[in-house]
């Protein structure tokens, strides 16, 4: 029926206005809207809220494998998504390209079917306070349970649906308290408000170590504002992005396929990409699936939790310390692979909504750099490390025990260096070390896989085209009235205000300019990191770049770190948070201002309800968060985010990555000094520090690297688009494992395996059951998970503090067997006799006191610092730096140019699109232009639709000899380097004499008593 409507709405000519909503039809399905209704709209100015479409039309398009690997493309409007569909060809305007999404989400929408009511905004708001306050009050506990989005979406339903039956219809002051059936946009609204603000706020781990560890208990108003500033303030960085992240069909943003699969699943909706496979219903498949599934968790979470951390080999060799680095769960590599727990499998995501290529690739990297590289490190005995366990969340002293922080603070908790050369260095596992070199590496891999892959789509949505062809959800979706982009500015601002107010009336050590840099750390990264995770379902974190930074500027001041870190990474994390929740109402066609609205005040209200049970329970717990509080209320996470505080903000990261410290080749990856000797002379006498210029070039080229890496897939893939280097995600591979630690192969690789079953082997095979079952299978698993251990927890775990069965059930051989091991007693290789260490007493230390400008006449305090007494020096000293900054990046420029011309793409033919009312301007304006005078492609390679390129002609004599095109094409490239690296070094000069001027006179202006 629906397949006939849509072929009657396609081909009428009508312009009658849509069905209003039937209130027998218990709101459980969707009228349709003729697409040729939509055609008059304004696409991308009444969705985004920009107002008119001013700028040019310029509709590009995510090619699939096919076309990739026929040609059939235009280079500079289109580019290769591995998440298209290559097996069923359905036009864009009827439904979505992608088959995830046909098969979860519907393509019909009824804009009269009440969304934004009294009943969703009632839900909504008990729900804003309930689940957050309760998750809160549990996330200082040990072992900890928490209400997820999943359970408050299946617990809000029959709530509605009892509210729809016994609630009068009347109208009090003009609002109905009862409008009906209880709809699926209203369901919508409530799981976001419930969801938005489930998790514990990241700012209420400050409060809690600075009132614990810190004995800083400020007033209710800090905190207050403190939480406000971190939670909404990457709203309105969400919100500016969303033309990016929500409006191209391209980003799918997996895991909301499961929430609209179980949305459509619970109402009853029927639509064409749930396919024709016979068989029972969704809804009776996910019930089965549901009760079948949270039975059998009580045997791998309560019953036989060996099930869950199946390390057999350690079974076999339960003292096996060296095959325990390898086999272990706990603190080993997991290459025992086993494990019958949804939890452990589904621990970085749902395997059913992640691609098969994203799996593959962050499976790869997994396999490279911790089944590969890390044994290779720990075995070899690299940085003392068979001293501790090859993979921990701990860190340790030259003993081998846990770092104790307590030892090397002063009494205002800032570094003492005598006590730390009297302690010991901190060591960190050799897995804890590769996963900071992956992290540096994959922020910079990021940027550069941005610019790679989708620098068209975001230069011209940047300037205001309509980049994509919008699909029939971005058609639906525009007869909404738009969020105006004020709207976001004022929260913006202040949210601003907010933040600058707790870090300045109160002594919180953090600079106004740290905050200006953290809020632009988040907002350069949201829209890179969000395509990625939009595309692959796995998000890059900026948490340890975000450390790193603070670390240095402002070195010595835990509380700033922590603060740092939160704006810079929480930020972008709540951005992106904010753009999935935008997704997931455009795919439920929910109005965009409720959605806008409904987020905001959701994360208001739970953040101040976080607050008010976090303050309650520290006020009225006895030895809350001591080791020993007999409830339990131990606060594990708080004492992790407070030893970070001491790592990155009292030790820094100087003390640990710098030239003559512990993990310094942790950053520079054994590089050579790549200056001159005359270079090295003027950095000795002019006071450049040996140890801060190495921290400066291992930075800058491990981060190189990471930039360096994106360009070879993407290289050989545009030379040979049928190789499987189109595939290849740097990103993902550096840094898909930042989950390890403590995530190990058990983690990772059944993972993987059943993403690849159900992603790949299913969905090619048996397509229409994959398209009916797997998301709502998803969806079924993770519920069934949540539901399983909340019963356990308050069944049988928090009722006398967890001595149900201390003596029977909790001591039996499946229970304990994986307990007696090795492994799970975290033992190293090498076990030092009482009284050794290993490794030196201490390294060279580092002085955070630097004085960079010091006007008096006395020598610096900065050893080998020197005073430059002639301009010479100035301008030699600037030409140095000036050449650190520019090379690399002209360099990289140079060879991404060299590559771009050598390795030209094969097929660069302009796409063939069958939309007639689009042709004449696809014709216009995706008019073939050269990337390089050697790589056009003749006249009659262009189909006849389309203009001819060049001009053709009949040549009057015998055509010369046919030039060599590859060797003519090596030596233009050539030229096109040596012209960046001369540019390079032109600039450097040009720049050193620019900015050595402006020095030169500060210096003689201060008579030359500037130190360097």
């Amino acid at each position: 029926m629906l397949r006939r409507f849509y072929e009657r709405a396609t081909s009428s000519s009508s312009t009658e206005t849509p069905r209003s909503a039937d209130p027998s039809d218990n709101g459980n399905s969707m009228m349709d809207i003729k697409l040729d209704q939509l055609e008059h709209l304004d696409l991308e100015g009444a969705a985004e809220g920009f107002g008119g479409h001013e700028g040019p039309t310029i509709l590009t398009r995510a090619v699939s494998r096919e076309s990739y690997e026929e040609g059939s493309y235009d280079e500079h409007a289109s580019y290769y998504d591995p998440n298209m569909d290559d097996d069923s060809v359905v036009e864009i305007e009827d439904d979505s390209p992608y088959p995830e999404v046909r098969s979860a989400v519907a393509n019909t929408d009824d804009p009269n079917m009440p969304a934004s009511t009294f009943r969703a905004w009632c839900l909504g708001i008990i729900c804003a306070i309930i689940i957050p306050g309760l998750n809160q009050f549990m996330f200082f506990r040990w072992p900890s349970v928490a209400v997820g989005g999943l359970v408050a979406q299946l617990v809000s339903y029959p709530v509605g649906q009892l509210w729809a039956r016994v609630v009068p219809a009347k109208t009090v002051f003009g609002i109905q308290l009862n409008p009906g059936p209880f709809t699926v946009k209203e369901h919508v609204i409530v799981t976001i408000m419930s969801g938005v603000g489930s998790r514990s706020a990241y700012a209420t781990d400050i409060v809690a170590v600075q009132r614990k560890f810190y004995n800083q208990n400020y007033n209710f108003f800090y905190q207050w504002t403190l939480v406000m500033s971190t939670q909404l303030i990457g709203f309105s960085i969400g919100g500016i992005c969303r033309r990016f992240l929500v409006s191209p069909a391209s980003m799918i943003w997996p895991d909301n396929l499961v929430l609209c699969a179980l949305f459509n699943t619970l109402h009853s909706q029927q639509y064409i990409g749930m396919g024709e496979h016979k068989g029972m219903s969704r809804e009776k498949f996910f019930i089965y699936a549901l009760l079948i599934s949270t039975a059998y968790y009580f045997f791998p979470g309560y019953l036989f939790t060996a099930l869950s951390y199946f390390s057999w080999v350690c079974w076999i060799a339960p003292n096996n310390v060296a095959l325990k680095q390898m086999f272990g769960y706990a603190s080993g590599m997991g290459m025992s692979m086993l494990t019958f727990d949804w939890t452990q499998i589904g621990y970085i995501g749902s395997p059913l909504a992640t691609p098969w290529w994203a799996a593959v690739n962050i499976t790869a990297g997994f396999v490279i750099f911790y089944w590969v590289l890390t044994p290779i490190l720990y075995f070899s005995n690299v940085w003392n490390s068979q001293y501790m366990p090859i993979i921990s969340r701990n860190s340790y002293d030259n003993a081998g025990h846990k770092y104790n922080v307590s030892l090397i603070l002063t009494p205002d908790c800032t570094l003492d260096l005598d006590k730390y050369h009297a302690y010991s260095p901190l060591y960190i596992p050799t897995a804890f070390a590769v996963s900071y070199g992956l992290s540096f590496a994959s922020i910079t891999a990021t940027i550069v896989h941005t610019i790679l892959y989708f620098r068209n789509q975001l230069r011209l949505k940047g300037r205001g085209a309509l980049v994509e062809q919008p699909d029939i959800h971005a058609r639906l979706m525009a007869v909404y009235k738009p969020v105006p982009q004020m709207w976001y500015l004022i929260i913006f601002l202040v949210m601003f205000a907010f933040a600058i107010i707790s870090v300045e009336v109160w002594p919180t050590q953090m600079p106004v300019w740290a905050l200006v840099v953290a809020l632009l750390l988040a907002f350069v990264y949201t829209i890179p990191i969000g395509m990625i995770q939009a595309i692959t379902n796995q998000q890059i974190g900026l948490n340890v770049i975000a450390e790193l930074i603070v670390g240095y500027a402002v070195p010595g001041k835990p509380i700033a770190m922590m603060m740092f870190k939160t704006w810079g990474y929480i930020s972008m994390s709540q951005a992106l948070k904010f753009t999935s929740d935008f997704k997931l109402g455009h795919y439920m066609k929910v109005p965009l201002r409720p959605m806008f609205w409904c987020q905001v005040v959701a994360t208001a209200i739970a953040g101040t309800v976080q607050l008010g049970v976090q303050s309650w329970m520290f006020t009225n717990i006895p030895g809350m968060c001591d080791s020993d509080q007999p409830d339990g209320f131990i606060c594990a996470n708080t004492e992790v985010f407070y030893t970070a505080s001491i790592i990155w903000g009292v030790i820094g990261p100087a003390l640990q990555f710098s030239k003559g410290m512990t993990y310094q080749y942790v950053l520079v990856l054994l590089l050579c000094d790549p200056f001159t000797h005359h270079f090295a002379v003027v950095r000795k006498r002019y006071g450049v520090r040996d140890i801060n210029l190495t921290i400066t070039s291992a930075l800058m080229y491990f981060f190189l690297l990471g930039a360096i890496l994106p360009l070879i897939p993407w290289a050989i893939s545009r030379r040979y688009p049928n190789s499987f280097f189109k595939y290849i995600n740097v990103p993902l591979i550096l840094g898909g494992t930042s989950n390890s630690p403590p995530a190990t192969a058990v983690n990772y690789v059944p993972w993987a395996i059943v993403g690849f079953i159900f992603q790949y082997v299913i969905r090619r095979r048996h397509f229409s059951w994959w398209a009916k079952y797997n998301y709502v299978l998803s969806a079924a698993l993770d519920s069934s998970v949540a539901i399983g251990a909340m019963l356990i927890f308050f069944a049988l775990q928090f009722p006398l503090n967890g001595s149900i069965g201390a003596n029977t059930i909790q001591k039996w051989w499946g229970n304990s067997v994986y307990q007696n091991t090795a492994d799970w007693n975290m033992l190293p290789v090498k076990q030092l006799p009482q009284g050794e260490i290993f490794g030196p007493t201490w390294p060279s230390l580092y002085n955070p006191a630097i004085e960079l400008l010091h006007i008096a006449n006395n020598d610096p305090i900065q050893p080998k610092g020197h005073y430059l007494h002639k301009a010479s020096d100035v301008y030699l000293f600037t030409l140095y730096w000036t050449l650190i900054l520019y090379t690399p990046t002209f360099t990289f420029c140079g060879v991404y140019a060299f590559l771009n011309i050598v390795l030209a793409p094969t097929f660069i033919h302009p796409i063939v699109l069958n939309d007639k009312p689009h042709e004449d301007r696809l014709t216009a304006s995706t008019e073939m232009h050269p990337m390089t005078p050697l790589s056009s492609p003749p006249a009659s390679s262009a189909g006849a639709t389309h203009p001819l390129i060049h001009k053709q002609f009949v040549p009057s004599r015998l055509a010369p000899p046919r030039p060599n095109e590859r060797r003519t094409r090596l030596a233009y490239a050539l030229i096109v380097l040596f012209v960046f690296l001369a540019a390079g070094v032109l600039g450097a000069v040009l720049g050193s004499l620019v900015i050595g001027y402006i020095l030169v006179g500060l210096f003689r202006a201060a008579k030359f008593n500037m130190s360097t």
